[in-house]
């Protein structure tokens, strides 16, 4: 044991196991010395082998019998009986099976036969830093695909089985949950499906454990893209929407969290018809948190609608947008006054591909089905019937209610959007024609009171006055009809059933009124209804901050009182769950109506086929101050961040929904979001074209030039790609407004003149070469001057990229006439660092060949030379560079009989005696290039 002091746990850097080669110590072999250390009495004895046991394979894997006598020793150590001791054995076995795996043809079944049941066991370890110990070293082997895969199905996965059954201890099971989920992207599909999926879906209805529940839905992504599309949609969708209606907060909150990942790996159709009604109810949920992490994830989730034939743009393989050829936008129509590029057809034969899979899926077939029929579907409930069964009296569950609730809403959109010209008699014949279709709505509640007659009389009022008034006229005896009916109804609006009639007819009243003169008496019925709505969302609001806050208290309480909950408190929480669903559902619609009092003509432009239009309502409310209060005070931030990805989804045709939504947060008063949209606005431009651009991008884009500084970085980091895409003329303005990025809010913010110098080489090809003279000269040479030298070295490129650009468009005259303003700024510079820089611009200029060698010999190389006599050593080392790295390289200056190599070499000379000893030496050594950096010899 002797010199064992030094081997402490800062000891990693050298091999650890050094002390078995120590001779003289005893007279043992090292196999035996390490036998005797692995099973000593002295616990810290036994945590050095087991941390140094990829040394002594190594030391030990030319010999096989003393290798298989390691391997013996090393399954003797994980038996024994300190804790400590089997972790550290444990950390040390994924590298060890790296190093068995290369060197597999001496020992191919090494690590199956002795490593693999030792970690097979230690997940099952009675101590717990133990199993944590086997599971990371489980998931780096899976990952590492270093687990055959019968001892997966054979050995792995049954005891994961066995640790998460119904009766297995809390403890275990929670953390087989865990690592059953984060395995599942590891392993096979089929395996995940025949062995681990049947159990996922236990756990996931476990009422045991919350934690278990929640793990489930923390994970549900990752499982549902293991399984793919079919078995998502057969078996974990009914899961997905018992857990988005469980009675503790944080479940339904890890839903809103995932849902996207769930919703990526659906068919359009399960998408729109079940995922969309069920997130509505999650966005309008009674806890604020739930909220929050909806509102979040609202943005992605509608990205998943995205399809490249309706948006006009496809992703490419480097992840850039690319517009589609303009062959397949023969047919387009413009919803803006302007010709922009659209993919829809006229509004009564509108079609809709079924095949919209996010825009990293390849498109399936598709089929295709107009825009009635899919309102019609969209008419439907189409609640999975499992979530259906678990209701035991005569109300559903949460998520039924609020999805009916939000099928209204889908209703009303599909009115809106077809009875522009029609009477509630047509609108009612509309409706009717989805009651052959089973509906939940019809079959599992009682019966509804009967209104036929109402509409009826309804129907014959305005029959009756359509030949003696206008379209208008009709429409405002339509109105008048609907709010009798509405006024009878607002006295039962805490029945469900009449919650629903209410949406249907209160649709049917803002169709009626889109084509209407207003009158006194449609404002006097609004602020009424208006009246009756706040008091109702007043109401709701208490309720629900009484029942979410009860429910935070118990989910934040510790896991030994959640275990330990009452049967009673659990039930009663169900139950005012329950009974607050319709409560909730009626209050999201009362809101969604308060919001909806802009004149009808902003209504109507708010109109797509493309996502449901619930979504796209919730969407556009999240610049709404009162959601910063009542949801999250970020959420307008998390509106701006997700707009490229919704506007992409919708496409250039419906960008008039989201153009008052952008301009609203292109002037929100926190710098974060009006930031967020700067950094995101050339992705916008690719997405809308160059006429809506222009129209609407453009002066944003002024005003974020003007911003602060925090802004305008997000704009100057992609200056270059929103430019080029902007018609010439209008991206000749901007040449003057270019000079005022030079300046900035704080001078010691150089990254922001970094930016702009990298900026400006990109964006010389834009301007011819007389506009680059006139205005890009001036900032390149002020920036050349900056005090700090990362901005004076990229500015130094730029002006080697001026010098390029006159000469590649036959500018000579202007080449020259920036060569001499360049020799007199710094050639003649008083101050050292400018002088350095010419010898740095002249090297650069040879290098990139951007001017001819003639102009170059004529113009540049007597005052390159004339540096020689320097008094600055730091100069001469940079011509020495210049001249032996760059010039003396080039093939013009190799040719015998050159008159100018003659000179160069003498210079190369008088540098070579030069009395500075790092100028000798770049002026002898010919080093390879890139070997120095010129940033390092400045800074030297």
């Amino acid at each position: 044991q002797v010199g064992f002091e030094d081997y402490g746990p800062d000891c990693d850097s050298m091999r650890i196991t050094a002390f078995l080669d120590i001779p003289g110590q005893d007279n043992l072999t090292p196999l035996s010395r390490l036998e005797k250390y692995a099973f000593s009495d002295n616990i810290f004895n036994r945590q050095i082998i087991a941390r140094g046991l990829l040394d002594v394979f190594r030391d030990f894997s030319s010999n096989e019998d003393d290798f298989l006598t390691v391997m013996e020793i090393v399954v003797r150590l994980s038996e024994d009986a300190e804790p400590t001791v089997r972790t550290e054995l444990m950390e040390q076995i994924p590298p060890i099976a790296i190093f068995l795996q290369e060197s597999r043809p001496k020992f191919p079944t090494a690590f199956f036969e002795y490593l693999m049941p030792i970690v097979v066991r230690y997940l099952t370890d009675v101590n717990n830093q133990v199993r944590k110990a086997g599971q990371e070293a489980l998931l780096i082997l899976l990952e590492q695909d270093l687990v055959a895969q019968s001892d997966i199905e054979n050995k792995v996965c049954p005891i994961l089985l066995d640790l998460s059954a119904p009766d297995s201890d809390d403890e275990y099971k929670v953390e087989a949950v865990n690592i059953i989920c984060k395995m599942a992207s590891m392993l096979s599909r089929t395996t995940v499906e025949h062995m681990l999926l049947p159990r996922f879906c236990e756990l996931c209805s476990d009422g045991k454990l919350f934690q278990v529940r929640k793990i489930c839905a923390a994970n549900f992504g990752d499982i549902c893209n293991a399984v793919g599309q079919e078995a998502t949609e057969r078996l974990l969708i009914p899961k997905f929407f018992e857990l988005c209606s469980d009675s503790v907060w944080g479940m339904r909150k890890a839903c809103a969290e995932c849902f996207m990942a769930v919703s990526y790996t659906t068919s359009p159709e399960v998408r729109r018809s079940k995922l969309s009604p069920l997130f509505i109810s999650l966005i309008s949920d009674t806890c604020r948190w739930v909220r929050q992490a909806a509102f979040q994830s609202l943005g992605p989730f509608i990205s998943t609608f995205a399809n490249p034939s309706s948006a006009g743009l496809y992703i490419r393989e480097d992840g850039t947008l690319s517009i589609r050829p303009s062959a397949q936008d023969v047919n387009s129509n413009s919803c803006q006054p302007s010709n922009n590029i659209t993919l829809t057809s006229s509004s009564t034969n509108a079609t809709l591909s079924s095949s919209e899979q996010p825009m990293e899926i390849k498109p399936e077939s598709s089929t295709e089905e107009t825009s009635a029929e899919v309102n019609t579907k969209l008419s439907v409930e189409n609640v999975n019937k499992d979530t259906r069964e678990e209701s035991s009296d005569c109300c559903t569950n949460p998520g039924e209610d609020v999805s009916q609730l939000s099928q209204g809403d889908r209703v009303a959109a599909g009115v809106m959007e077809f009875t522009k010209d029609s009477s509630f008699a047509g609108t009612n014949s509309r409706l009717q024609s989805a009651e052959d279709v089973f509906n939940t709505f019809l079959y599992w509640r009682p019966p509804l009171p009967d209104i036929s007659q109402d509409l009826e009389l309804l129907q014959f009022k305005t029959e009756k006055h359509k030949d003696s008034c206008s379209v208008p006229c009709n429409n405002c005896v339509a109105s008048s009809e609907i709010k009798k009916v509405l006024e009878s109804l607002q006295e039962h609006i805490d029945d469900p059933d009449v919650q629903a009639q209410v949406q249907v007819l209160s649709a049917a009243l803002r169709a009626a009124q889109f084509d209407s003169v207003g009158d006194y008496e449609t404002k006097k019925m609004e602020e009424s209804s208006g009246k009756l709505q706040n008091k109702t969302i007043s109401e709701e609001t208490a309720v629900s901050d009484a029942t979410c806050n009860q429910v935070e208290e118990d989910s934040l309480s510790s896991p030994a009182s959640q275990d330990h909950i009452s049967d009673q408190s659990t039930t009663s929480i169900l139950k005012n769950t329950d009974s607050e669903e319709p409560h909730r559902g009626t209050s999201v619609f009362l809101k969604k109506e308060q919001e909806n009092n802009p004149p009808c003509e902003d209504d109507k432009s708010k109109l797509q086929d493309i996502i449901p239009q619930p979504l796209l309502d919730q969407y556009l409310s999240m610049t709404d101050p009162a959601r910063a209060q009542t949801v999250d005070t970020e959420i307008a931030k998390h509106c701006a961040y997700s707009l490229p990805g919704v506007a992409l989804t919708l496409g250039r045709q419906n960008w008039h929904c989201l153009k008052d939504t952008y301009e609203t947060l292109a002037s929100d008063v926190q710098w974060k979001v009006r930031r967020t949209l700067a950094f995101s606005i050339h992705e916008l431009a690719v997405i809308l074209g160059d006429q809506l651009t222009a129209a609407d991008l453009v002066p944003i884009f002024n005003g974020f030039l003007k911003d602060l500084d925090e802004v305008r970085i997000g704009v100057l980091k992609h200056l270059y790609d929103f430019l080029k895409l902007l018609h010439a003329d209008k991206r000749r303005e901007y040449l003057y407004q270019l000079q005022e990025f030079v300046v900035t809010d704080n001078s010691r913010n150089w990254r922001f003149r970094y930016e702009l110098a990298e900026q400006l080489i990109l964006i010389l090809e834009l301007y011819n070469p007389n506009d680059v003279y006139d205005y890009l000269r001036h900032i390149a040479l002020t920036l050349c001057s900056d005090k700090v030298s990362e901005v004076r070295w990229i500015s130094f490129k730029l002006v080697v990229a001026i010098l390029q650009k006159f000469y590649a468009n036959n500018a000579n005259a202007l080449g020259l006439n920036f060569i001499n303003e360049l020799v007199v700024r710094f050639r003649h510079c008083s101050k050292w660092v400018g002088r350095q820089a010419f010898a740095f611009i002249c090297q650069a200029v040879v290098e990139e060949e951007c001017m001819p060698v003639d102009q170059f010999v004529e113009h540049l190389l007597p005052s390159l030379l004339s540096l020689a006599s320097d008094p600055v050593p730091n100069v001469r080392v940079l011509l020495a560079k210049a001249l032996r790295q760059t010039l003396l390289e080039k093939a013009y200056f190799k040719s015998v009989g050159n008159p100018h190599l003659e000179a160069a070499e003498e210079t190369i000379l008088a540098l070579q005696s030069d009395r500075d000893q790092d100028v000798s030496f770049f002026a002898t050594i010919k080093l390879k290039q890139g070997n120095m950096d010129n940033t390092t010899i400045e800074k030297q």
